[in-house]
Protein backbone atom coordinates (compact mmCIF):
# COMPACT_ATOMS: atom_id res chain seq x y z
CA UNK A 1 0.00 0.00 0.00
CA UNK A 2 3.11 2.43 0.85
CA UNK A 3 4.11 2.12 -2.89
CA UNK A 4 0.77 3.10 -4.12
CA UNK A 5 0.11 5.50 -1.85
CA UNK A 6 3.55 7.41 -2.07
CA UNK A 7 3.05 7.51 -6.40
CA UNK A 8 0.01 9.12 -5.77
CA UNK A 9 1.61 11.54 -3.39
CA UNK A 10 3.99 11.91 -6.46
CA UNK A 11 1.22 13.07 -8.94
CA UNK A 12 -1.01 14.87 -6.43
CA UNK A 13 2.06 17.12 -5.33
CA UNK A 14 3.70 17.51 -8.70
CA UNK A 15 -0.13 19.18 -9.89
CA UNK A 16 -0.30 21.15 -6.53
CA UNK A 17 -3.33 19.16 -5.83
CA UNK A 18 -4.66 18.65 -2.06
CA UNK A 19 -2.42 15.55 -0.28
CA UNK A 20 -5.82 14.20 1.60
CA UNK A 21 -6.85 11.52 0.22
CA UNK A 22 -9.19 8.86 0.75
CA UNK A 23 -8.76 4.81 0.03
CA UNK A 24 -11.62 3.49 -1.49
CA UNK A 25 -12.53 -0.70 -1.05
CA UNK A 26 -11.25 -2.43 -4.64
CA UNK A 27 -13.20 -5.41 -4.39
CA UNK A 28 -11.29 -8.44 -6.44
CA UNK A 29 -8.72 -5.92 -7.84
CA UNK A 30 -5.29 -5.56 -7.91
CA UNK A 31 -5.64 -1.93 -8.22
CA UNK A 32 -5.64 0.79 -5.87
CA UNK A 33 -8.36 3.82 -5.53
CA UNK A 34 -8.63 6.53 -3.61
CA UNK A 35 -10.94 9.90 -3.95
CA UNK A 36 -9.50 12.49 -4.30
CA UNK A 37 -9.35 16.44 -4.30
CA UNK A 38 -9.25 18.22 -7.91
CA UNK A 39 -10.10 21.62 -8.57
CA UNK A 40 -12.50 22.31 -6.46
CA UNK A 41 -14.65 18.92 -6.65
CA UNK A 42 -13.88 15.10 -6.28
CA UNK A 43 -12.19 12.59 -8.49
CA UNK A 44 -11.12 9.50 -8.26
CA UNK A 45 -7.39 8.14 -8.61
CA UNK A 46 -6.68 4.68 -9.76
CA UNK A 47 -3.17 3.23 -9.06
CA UNK A 48 -1.75 0.80 -10.61
CA UNK A 49 0.91 -1.78 -9.62
CA UNK A 50 3.29 -0.78 -11.99
CA UNK A 51 3.76 2.16 -14.73
CA UNK A 52 1.98 1.83 -18.36
CA UNK A 53 2.49 2.79 -21.62
CA UNK A 54 -1.17 5.71 -21.96
CA UNK A 55 -0.64 4.53 -25.31
CA UNK A 56 -1.71 0.89 -25.23
CA UNK A 57 -2.96 1.02 -21.96
CA UNK A 58 -6.60 -1.06 -21.96
CA UNK A 59 -8.36 0.93 -19.58
CA UNK A 60 -7.82 4.04 -21.47
CA UNK A 61 -8.29 2.84 -24.55
CA UNK A 62 -11.40 1.04 -24.25
CA UNK A 63 -12.81 4.04 -22.12
CA UNK A 64 -12.78 5.94 -25.45
CA UNK A 65 -14.29 2.94 -27.44
CA UNK A 66 -16.96 2.99 -24.66
CA UNK A 67 -17.78 7.04 -24.37
CA UNK A 68 -17.62 7.37 -28.64
CA UNK A 69 -20.25 4.43 -28.42
CA UNK A 70 -22.11 6.51 -25.72
CA UNK A 71 -22.05 4.30 -23.06
CA UNK A 72 -22.32 5.65 -19.07
CA UNK A 73 -18.51 5.51 -18.48
CA UNK A 74 -16.31 7.64 -16.28
CA UNK A 75 -14.89 10.62 -17.97
CA UNK A 76 -11.00 10.07 -17.75
CA UNK A 77 -9.57 13.36 -16.85
CA UNK A 78 -5.53 12.78 -17.02
CA UNK A 79 -3.00 10.01 -16.43
CA UNK A 80 0.58 9.21 -15.72
CA UNK A 81 1.95 6.46 -17.04
CA UNK A 82 5.03 6.84 -15.41
CA UNK A 83 3.37 7.08 -12.23
CA UNK A 84 0.59 4.05 -13.24
CA UNK A 85 -1.88 6.75 -12.40
CA UNK A 86 -5.21 7.27 -13.87
CA UNK A 87 -7.48 9.64 -12.69
CA UNK A 88 -11.04 10.14 -13.64
CA UNK A 89 -14.71 11.17 -12.99
CA UNK A 90 -15.72 10.65 -9.34
CA UNK A 91 -19.13 8.77 -9.60
CA UNK A 92 -19.85 8.37 -5.80
CA UNK A 93 -19.91 5.27 -3.74
CA UNK A 94 -23.43 3.63 -4.63
CA UNK A 95 -22.76 -0.03 -5.97
CA UNK A 96 -26.05 -1.81 -8.07
CA UNK A 97 -25.17 -4.72 -5.53
CA UNK A 98 -26.13 -2.90 -2.80
CA UNK A 99 -28.69 -0.76 -4.10
CA UNK A 100 -30.52 -4.54 -5.61
CA UNK A 101 -29.95 -5.94 -1.95
CA UNK A 102 -32.09 -3.61 -0.07
CA UNK A 103 -34.36 -2.51 -3.05
CA UNK A 104 -38.28 -3.59 -3.48
CA UNK A 105 -38.95 -6.21 -5.93
CA UNK A 106 -40.14 -3.72 -8.39
CA UNK A 107 -37.13 -1.49 -7.83
CA UNK A 108 -34.98 -4.38 -8.25
CA UNK A 109 -36.63 -5.69 -11.87
CA UNK A 110 -36.51 -2.19 -12.85
CA UNK A 111 -32.88 -1.92 -12.09
CA UNK A 112 -32.08 -5.13 -13.55
CA UNK A 113 -33.95 -4.97 -17.10
CA UNK A 114 -31.71 -1.30 -16.95
CA UNK A 115 -28.34 -3.18 -16.78
CA UNK A 116 -29.69 -5.85 -19.46
CA UNK A 117 -30.42 -3.10 -22.00
CA UNK A 118 -26.53 -1.46 -20.70
CA UNK A 119 -25.58 -4.99 -22.75
CA UNK A 120 -27.17 -4.83 -25.33
CA UNK A 121 -25.83 -1.34 -26.47
CA UNK A 122 -22.49 -2.61 -25.79
CA UNK A 123 -23.22 -5.08 -27.97
CA UNK A 124 -24.10 -1.91 -30.78
CA UNK A 125 -21.00 -0.71 -30.07
CA UNK A 126 -18.95 -3.85 -31.68
CA UNK A 127 -18.76 -2.44 -35.23
CA UNK A 128 -17.40 0.74 -33.58
CA UNK A 129 -14.45 -1.18 -31.74
CA UNK A 130 -13.38 -2.18 -34.86
CA UNK A 131 -13.42 0.66 -36.58
CA UNK A 132 -11.77 2.06 -33.59
CA UNK A 133 -8.95 -0.61 -33.93
CA UNK A 134 -9.77 -0.67 -30.11
CA UNK A 135 -7.91 -3.40 -28.18
CA UNK A 136 -11.52 -4.64 -27.03
CA UNK A 137 -11.72 -5.63 -30.88
CA UNK A 138 -8.30 -7.27 -31.22
CA UNK A 139 -8.76 -9.69 -27.92
CA UNK A 140 -11.59 -12.76 -28.11
CA UNK A 141 -13.15 -15.07 -26.18
CA UNK A 142 -11.28 -17.61 -28.04
CA UNK A 143 -10.43 -21.34 -27.10
CA UNK A 144 -7.23 -20.66 -25.88
CA UNK A 145 -8.86 -17.53 -23.39
CA UNK A 146 -11.59 -19.75 -22.33
CA UNK A 147 -9.76 -22.83 -22.18
CA UNK A 148 -7.18 -20.95 -19.97
CA UNK A 149 -9.94 -19.92 -17.45
CA UNK A 150 -11.33 -23.43 -16.87
CA UNK A 151 -7.66 -24.43 -16.56
CA UNK A 152 -7.49 -21.60 -13.83
CA UNK A 153 -10.52 -22.85 -12.04
CA UNK A 154 -9.38 -26.56 -11.91
CA UNK A 155 -6.02 -25.41 -10.24
CA UNK A 156 -7.65 -22.51 -7.88
CA UNK A 157 -10.30 -24.87 -6.77
CA UNK A 158 -9.14 -27.84 -6.56
CA UNK A 159 -5.21 -27.60 -5.82
CA UNK A 160 -5.20 -23.85 -3.94
CA UNK A 161 -8.39 -23.68 -2.38
CA UNK A 162 -9.01 -27.62 -1.85
CA UNK A 163 -5.85 -28.81 -1.61
CA UNK A 164 -6.96 -32.12 -3.02
CA UNK A 165 -5.64 -32.10 -6.95
CA UNK A 166 -8.03 -34.62 -9.23
CA UNK A 167 -7.42 -37.91 -9.99
CA UNK A 168 -5.31 -38.59 -13.25
CA UNK A 169 -8.38 -39.95 -14.74
CA UNK A 170 -10.77 -37.45 -13.37
CA UNK A 171 -7.63 -35.13 -14.58
CA UNK A 172 -8.39 -36.07 -18.18
CA UNK A 173 -12.05 -36.39 -18.68
CA UNK A 174 -12.90 -33.15 -16.99
CA UNK A 175 -9.82 -31.40 -19.38
CA UNK A 176 -11.39 -33.30 -22.14
CA UNK A 177 -15.06 -32.19 -21.77
CA UNK A 178 -13.09 -28.29 -21.22
CA UNK A 179 -11.83 -28.41 -24.60
CA UNK A 180 -14.77 -29.25 -26.47
CA UNK A 181 -16.91 -26.59 -24.36
CA UNK A 182 -14.39 -24.09 -25.00
CA UNK A 183 -14.15 -24.55 -28.92
CA UNK A 184 -17.54 -24.95 -29.03
CA UNK A 185 -18.09 -21.34 -27.61
CA UNK A 186 -15.38 -19.64 -29.30
CA UNK A 187 -17.55 -20.71 -32.25
CA UNK A 188 -20.09 -17.76 -30.81
CA UNK A 189 -17.85 -15.04 -30.07
CA UNK A 190 -19.08 -12.62 -32.28
CA UNK A 191 -19.96 -8.97 -30.05
CA UNK A 192 -18.22 -6.51 -27.65
CA UNK A 193 -18.22 -7.99 -24.25
CA UNK A 194 -17.87 -5.85 -20.83
CA UNK A 195 -16.40 -9.45 -20.07
CA UNK A 196 -17.11 -8.80 -15.98
CA UNK A 197 -20.95 -7.07 -16.49
CA UNK A 198 -22.13 -7.84 -12.94
CA UNK A 199 -23.92 -5.55 -10.09
CA UNK A 200 -20.61 -4.40 -8.28
CA UNK A 201 -19.18 -3.52 -11.54
CA UNK A 202 -22.16 -0.87 -12.17
CA UNK A 203 -22.95 1.99 -10.14
CA UNK A 204 -25.61 4.50 -9.54
CA UNK A 205 -24.12 8.13 -9.61
CA UNK A 206 -25.62 11.48 -8.15
CA UNK A 207 -28.35 11.35 -10.54
CA UNK A 208 -29.27 7.88 -10.62
CA UNK A 209 -27.72 7.25 -14.02
CA UNK A 210 -26.61 3.55 -14.21
CA UNK A 211 -22.81 3.70 -14.99
CA UNK A 212 -20.33 1.28 -15.89
CA UNK A 213 -16.82 0.11 -14.28
CA UNK A 214 -14.00 -2.36 -14.14
CA UNK A 215 -14.34 -2.48 -18.58
CA UNK A 216 -10.62 -2.51 -19.03
CA UNK A 217 -10.81 -6.15 -20.02
CA UNK A 218 -13.64 -5.85 -22.93
CA UNK A 219 -13.14 -7.92 -25.81
CA UNK A 220 -15.14 -10.07 -28.12
CA UNK A 221 -17.14 -12.50 -26.92
CA UNK A 222 -20.56 -14.74 -27.27
CA UNK A 223 -23.82 -12.50 -27.20
CA UNK A 224 -24.42 -14.14 -23.78
CA UNK A 225 -21.40 -13.87 -22.21
CA UNK A 226 -22.43 -10.65 -20.14
CA UNK A 227 -25.81 -11.61 -19.39
CA UNK A 228 -24.91 -14.91 -17.52
CA UNK A 229 -21.83 -13.05 -15.72
CA UNK A 230 -24.67 -10.32 -14.63
CA UNK A 231 -27.99 -12.88 -14.22
CA UNK A 232 -25.53 -15.56 -12.47
CA UNK A 233 -22.69 -14.01 -10.55
CA UNK A 234 -22.51 -14.46 -6.76
CA UNK A 235 -25.89 -15.81 -6.71
CA UNK A 236 -26.66 -17.71 -3.31
CA UNK A 237 -28.94 -19.93 -5.14
CA UNK A 238 -29.65 -21.06 -8.74
CA UNK A 239 -32.56 -19.05 -10.08
CA UNK A 240 -35.57 -20.56 -11.54
CA UNK A 241 -35.65 -21.80 -15.36
CA UNK A 242 -38.53 -19.15 -15.67
CA UNK A 243 -37.34 -16.40 -14.49
CA UNK A 244 -33.99 -16.73 -16.54
CA UNK A 245 -36.19 -17.27 -19.75
CA UNK A 246 -38.25 -14.32 -19.38
CA UNK A 247 -34.35 -12.17 -18.90
CA UNK A 248 -33.45 -14.37 -21.96
CA UNK A 249 -36.47 -13.39 -23.91
CA UNK A 250 -36.47 -9.30 -22.35
CA UNK A 251 -32.49 -9.03 -23.97
CA UNK A 252 -33.21 -10.29 -26.94
CA UNK A 253 -36.43 -8.34 -27.32
CA UNK A 254 -34.04 -4.85 -26.34
CA UNK A 255 -31.56 -6.48 -29.30
CA UNK A 256 -34.07 -6.32 -32.01
CA UNK A 257 -35.19 -3.00 -30.49
CA UNK A 258 -31.71 -1.88 -31.01
CA UNK A 259 -31.66 -2.88 -34.96
CA UNK A 260 -29.16 -5.96 -33.65
CA UNK A 261 -29.63 -9.11 -35.50
CA UNK A 262 -32.23 -11.27 -34.34
CA UNK A 263 -31.04 -14.52 -32.36
CA UNK A 264 -33.54 -17.33 -31.92
CA UNK A 265 -34.64 -17.99 -28.72
CA UNK A 266 -34.23 -21.44 -28.26
CA UNK A 267 -30.92 -21.47 -29.78
CA UNK A 268 -29.74 -18.52 -27.62
CA UNK A 269 -30.89 -20.53 -24.58
CA UNK A 270 -28.52 -23.35 -25.97
CA UNK A 271 -25.91 -20.91 -26.23
CA UNK A 272 -26.52 -19.53 -22.48
CA UNK A 273 -26.52 -22.75 -21.15
CA UNK A 274 -23.13 -23.59 -22.47
CA UNK A 275 -21.76 -20.42 -21.35
CA UNK A 276 -23.09 -20.65 -18.22
CA UNK A 277 -20.54 -23.72 -17.56
CA UNK A 278 -17.57 -21.47 -18.72
CA UNK A 279 -18.70 -18.48 -16.86
CA UNK A 280 -19.95 -20.11 -13.75
CA UNK A 281 -16.84 -22.24 -12.96
CA UNK A 282 -14.35 -19.46 -14.36
CA UNK A 283 -16.04 -17.18 -11.36
CA UNK A 284 -15.20 -20.11 -9.10
CA UNK A 285 -11.37 -20.62 -9.53
CA UNK A 286 -11.84 -16.37 -8.65
CA UNK A 287 -13.27 -16.76 -5.84
CA UNK A 288 -11.06 -20.01 -4.61
CA UNK A 289 -7.90 -17.84 -5.74
CA UNK A 290 -9.15 -14.36 -4.36
CA UNK A 291 -10.09 -16.15 -0.45
CA UNK A 292 -6.66 -18.14 -0.12
CA UNK A 293 -3.78 -15.51 -2.26
CA UNK A 294 -5.88 -12.41 -1.16
CA UNK A 295 -8.02 -13.22 2.13
CA UNK A 296 -10.81 -12.28 0.95
CA UNK A 297 -13.12 -15.52 1.96
CA UNK A 298 -16.44 -13.34 1.51
CA UNK A 299 -16.70 -14.88 -2.14
CA UNK A 300 -16.36 -18.69 -0.90
CA UNK A 301 -20.20 -18.86 0.01
CA UNK A 302 -21.29 -18.27 -4.00
CA UNK A 303 -18.97 -21.27 -5.26
CA UNK A 304 -21.83 -23.60 -4.51
CA UNK A 305 -24.21 -21.71 -6.26
CA UNK A 306 -21.85 -21.58 -9.24
CA UNK A 307 -21.49 -25.26 -9.26
CA UNK A 308 -25.42 -26.39 -8.58
CA UNK A 309 -26.22 -24.11 -11.67
CA UNK A 310 -23.26 -25.05 -14.34
CA UNK A 311 -24.75 -28.91 -12.99
CA UNK A 312 -28.08 -27.94 -14.00
CA UNK A 313 -26.84 -26.26 -17.33
CA UNK A 314 -25.06 -29.48 -17.92
CA UNK A 315 -28.34 -31.39 -17.01
CA UNK A 316 -30.62 -29.12 -19.63
CA UNK A 317 -27.94 -29.99 -22.24
CA UNK A 318 -27.70 -33.45 -21.76
CA UNK A 319 -23.83 -32.92 -22.46
CA UNK A 320 -20.70 -33.04 -20.34
CA UNK A 321 -20.78 -35.72 -18.03
CA UNK A 322 -17.41 -35.46 -16.00
CA UNK A 323 -18.33 -31.83 -15.16
CA UNK A 324 -21.33 -32.48 -13.90
CA UNK A 325 -19.96 -35.61 -11.46
CA UNK A 326 -16.89 -33.93 -10.26
CA UNK A 327 -19.17 -31.15 -9.33
CA UNK A 328 -22.28 -32.80 -7.70
CA UNK A 329 -19.00 -34.65 -5.75
CA UNK A 330 -17.60 -31.41 -4.42
CA UNK A 331 -21.30 -30.29 -3.46
CA UNK A 332 -21.79 -33.41 -1.58
CA UNK A 333 -18.35 -33.98 0.19
CA UNK A 334 -16.93 -30.46 0.59
CA UNK A 335 -20.22 -28.44 1.63
CA UNK A 336 -19.04 -25.43 -0.81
Amino acid sequence: MNDFLNRLNSYLEAHELPTEVELLTADASTREYFRIQRHGTTAIACVYPEPFDPAEQNYLDVTRLFLAGELPVAKVYDSDGELGIIIQEDLGDTVLRDVMLSADPMRRRRLLDEAITLIARIQSATELAFEMNSVASRLKFDREKLLWELNFFKTHYFETYRNSPLSEADNAAISAEFDELATELESYASVLCHRDFHAANLMLDGQNKMRIIDHQDARIGSATYDLVSLLLDRINEPPAREWLAEKRKYFLEIRRKLGLPKLDEDEFAYEFRLQTIQRCLKAAGTFSFQSVNRGKTHFLPFIGPMFAISIRATESLGRFPAIRGILERELATSGS
